[in-house]
């Protein structure tokens, strides 16, 4: 297939009308087209008077045509290229298992190892603290709507993970060859079909509770278990092997393959993991706030209009930054046309994270403000000492909120100590937390060397977007879950480690909560790495 780079439409236009502009780039027929399909859609935004859509399309020729294209091009034209298709293909196992393999956790790690497992004739066991998707959506709402916190069952703990009460962005720097893999998958499970080209792809909170549905199915078809509201209490380790999981309720599971796919919000298995002497190191994470802005002042700030007038989706921004004292601050999770969602899973904590549905229809748009937390932050050289940093401070925002799930909020201006004025009262945007805020003080519930990096970083963001550090916009505290502030060492096998730094066989630390992830997309890719590690002889 021929690869054709930058054709551009305006916005609104319609995806057919491709098929013009590629027959005139390759000057030939739409009769020797057998086949095109979009690669990558992408938003050229730099002149606001001119916004363009930007694609690239993959093209099938017949094969007189493309000889012609390629000997006509001679090397000339760099947006036309030669690419091969090699779609993923599992291997077949080198080793026999003596057991079924056993996957703990179920978000996309989990659920990608699982599915590995499984189409591989393996009928994996799969545990999951928390509940079906189901049960989590009823659990979450009664929080949301009531503040009862079920610890085992929330935004963090369940069938999904923490990503599936997200936007469901589907965005990754790791250029991972499996990321199409996983995609294609999300596509046959459910997933709308754009999420194969777009610049920034997202299925949204609704579509992705659906996704995970039809992914839990799909492995219980191909052989595999999954066992919900089932805890792992400890590892069985014999010789440096691993032989079994003992469970919460006091059952035993023999094992001698385990992924560990627990997320970055299992502290109580951290803990145990440590007692038993698996190897782990401290980790840099972030800590910060939640802004909320009128989504239409951000797309003004984007686009020079509304999203409507520019025809094009609500408007996304990604900023970064790094202070005179060197501290990085940057946006993460954006959530155009979406809500700022309460995430706790510790009782007495408070912890915001953001939430889009796949319209983005909400009034106020929101990100994440984070700060980088360095080990040279914390109080101790204990390998949880980042635990405990989170820990101190979701417990700080709790106090402050009111003790019962209300999260401390404050307008930008009394943050920064501008004040805004009676005009611009009018145009503030709402807080969308649930159960609910308290006006108060953040910088109470944040270390000091965060609250002044994001006061030296909200009025240079002001000048990237102009708006972004209007005084009305709301700051919500606080968000510490971004990543682990842990990492469970593994080897270049991924097989964990023990203090003395020998491997130990079978046990496979993955995703997010061991360190090894950063979204949905590379915590899927690392759970599948995993799995393929645990498929190759051990010789």
């Amino acid at each position: 297939m021929l690869r054709l780079n930058g054709i551009k439409l305006k916005p609104g236009e319609p995806l057919e009308n491709l098929v013009p502009a590629l027959c005139r780039a390759l000057r030939v027929s739409e009769e020797d087209l057998i086949r095109w399909q979009i690669s990558k859609e992408s938003v050229d935004a730099r002149k606001k008077e001119k916004i363009l859509l930007v694609y690239n399309v993959d093209v099938e020729l017949r094969p007189d045509s493309e000889a012609r294209v390629l000997r006509r091009n001679g090397g000339e034209d760099d947006r036309i290229r030669i690419i091969q298709e090699r779609p993923f293909a599992l291997p077949q196992p080198e080793r026999t298992f003596a057991h079924r393999p056993v996957v703990c956790g179920f978000g996309p790690c989990g659920i990608f190892a699982a599915l590995v497992f499984a189409r591989c004739g393996l009928r994996p066991v799969v545990l999951e603290r928390g509940g079906s998707m189901e049960d989590r959506i009823r659990a979450v709402t009664a929080f949301w709507t009531q503040g009862r916190l079920d610890p085992a069952c929330n935004v963090q703990f369940g069938e999904g993970g923490a990503g599936t009460f997200s936007d469901g962005k589907l965005t990754t720097g790791t250029g991972d060859p499996l990321n199409r893999f996983i995609l294609s998958e999300l596509v046959a499970a459910g997933a709308p079909e754009d999420i194969l080209y777009k610049q920034k792809p997202h299925v949204g909170t609704d579509q992705l509770r659906k996704i995970v549905v039809n992914l839990r199915e799909r492995i219980r078809n191909a052989g595999g278990e999954i066992r919900f509201n089932t805890h792992m209490d400890h590892l069985e380790i014999t010789n440096g092997r691993v032989t079994g999981i003992g469970l919460s309720g006091g059952e035993f599971l023999p094992a001698d393959t385990v992924v560990l796919a627990l997320g970055h919000s299992a502290r109580d298995s951290f803990r145990s993991l440590h007692s038993q002497e698996i190897a782990m190191a401290q980790k840099p994470f972030s800590i910060g706030v939640r802004i909320e802005h009128l989504q239409r002042e951000i797309d003004r700030g984007r686009y020079g209009k509304t999203a409507a007038e520019a025809g094009l989706p609500p408007a996304e921004y990604k900023l970064a930054i790094r202070t005179k004292e060197k501290r990085g601050v940057y946006t993460f999770c954006m959530c155009p046309g979406g809500y700022v969602v309460a995430s706790a899973s510790m009782e007495g904590g408070v912890v915001t994270n953001g939430m889009s549905f796949r319209s983005r229809a909400g009034e106020n748009a929101n990100a994440a403000v984070l700060v980088d937390v360095y080990p040279s932050d914390y109080e101790s050289d204990h390998p949880l000492a980042g635990v405990f940093f989170q820990e101190t401070w979701e417990r700080k925002a709790f106090k402050e909120g009111g003790e019962n799930y209300n999260a401390p909020a404050e307008r930008l201006g009394d943050f920064l100590g501008t004040g805004y004025t009676e005009g611009e009262r009018g145009s503030q945007p709402a807080p969308t937390y649930r159960p609910g805020v308290t006006f108060t003080k953040v910088e109470t519930c944040l270390p000091p060397f965060a609250v002044e990096a994001l006061r030296e970083a909200f009025p240079r963001f002001g000048r990237m977007i102009p708006g972004f550090d209007q005084p009305v916009a709301v700051l919500t505290a606080i968000e510490s879950r971004s990543s682990s502030p842990v990492r469970i060492l593994r080897n270049e096998k991924k097989e964990a480690l023990d203090f003395r730094g020998a491997a130990i066989l079978g046990l496979y630390p993955s995703g997010e909560g061991a360190g090894y992830a950063g979204g949905i997309m590379s915590a899927a890719a690392d759970g599948i790495h995993s799995a393929l590690a645990a498929l190759r002889s051990r010789d």
